[in-house]
């Protein structure tokens, strides 16, 4: 990826992002850390790329580190930017069908696997748009 500037001119933050869809049809939603900028709310598990990492190869990573999962499966699906007061990001949303492992909280964060709609309360507000997508998607099929 190469460096990129919002339109205010602060640096994008590059960040996989991973859609976990489980065999029934569930989403996987982890809780943000304490001291984490938005503590305590809920998001679609991930983390940012580090130089030289493809966008899969960060995911991959990132759920080894905070699930203790290795991805077997997963593909590219949406793209979105959000501008956050602490940082501009761009989120490469990734649904993933596959993985091996047994999940667990690595850094101590709950999760939770949700039909949607989702009962868990606050969500993180770049995770808004992708539930409506997710939403459409399944009104389709």
């Amino acid at each position: 990826m190469t460096a990129a500037h919002a339109p205010d001119g602060r640096k994008v933050t590059e960040v996989a992002v991973g859609v976990m869809v489980s065999p029934d049809g569930r989403y996987l939603l982890a809780q943000r850390l304490a001291g984490k900028p938005y503590e305590g709310y809920w998001e679609f598990p991930g983390g940012k790329l580090e130089a030289g990492e493809s966008v899969e190869d960060a995911l991959a990573r990132e759920l080894h580190e905070e699930l203790g999962i290795a991805v077997t499966a997963c593909h590219r699906w949406h793209t979105l930017e959000h501008d956050y007061p602490h940082a501009y990001v761009r989120l490469y949303f990734c649904k993933v069908t596959g993985w091996t492992g047994e999940l667990h909280g690595k850094e101590g964060q709950a999760f939770v696997w949700q039909h949607l709609p989702v009962d868990v309360a606050p969500l993180l507000p770049a995770a808004l748009p992708v539930l409506e997508l997710l939403a459409k998607d399944e009104a389709q099929r």
